[in-house]
């Protein structure tokens, strides 16, 4: 997918904290940005958070930025974002154990037939952390094989194989209805 256009001078107004400018960037990303983080959690209220909690890093962060795709920049935040969501959740272990608890207790409802998301959504959530984010990244947030090899600092081929086991195991989860 095609990068929406961000101008030098957009970024210069964020720089300045030119409120408007800020309003342009959440308009443009927002939409995927929430996507990625509910396919990374599963959940809408955490996703409005940690979206909430990217563009509040945005505004603090927007003079590191010094070129580039701001895309690939704006999603390393992104990321950065969920994983220090992730490292906060594992210091309380009451959470933990409180969460573990609750999933233990629920039982999964069967999608509709014509209601895959749910499901895919579900199934996606059993595949490792990394994996999920790969194809988050890629298939959510629309990001190419290059800008993700690169916002991680990997070879393209391991993204792309690592990408291809992904959807293996889930298009096998899939297949099971387990």
């Amino acid at each position: 997918m095609e990068e929406p256009c961000i101008s030098p001078e957009l970024i210069e107004r964020c720089k300045k904290q030119d409120e408007q400018a800020y309003c342009v960037l959440v308009d443009m990303y927002a939409k995927r940005c929430f996507g990625y983080f509910y396919r990374m959690t599963g959940k809408r209220e955490i996703s409005n958070d940690l979206l909430s909690e990217l563009f509040m890093k945005l505004v603090t962060k927007i003079g590191s930025f010094k070129g580039g795709s701001f895309e690939q920049w704006l999603f390393t935040i992104a990321s950065n974002v969920f994983y220090d969501h992730l490292r906060k959740q594992k210091r309380d272990a009451k959470l933990i154990e409180a969460q573990q608890k609750q999933i233990a207790g629920e039982e999964y409802h069967k999608p509709k037939d014509d209601d895959r998301s749910d499901e895919l959504a579900a199934h996606l959530s059993k595949l490792d952390e990394p994996t999920r984010e790969l194809i988050t990244l890629r298939f959510y947030s629309d990001m190419s094989f290059k800008e993700i090899a690169q916002s991680r600092g990997e070879p393209i081929g391991t993204v792309l194989s690592k990408v291809h086991r992904g959807l293996a195991k889930l298009r096998q989860y899939m297949e099971q209805k387990i």
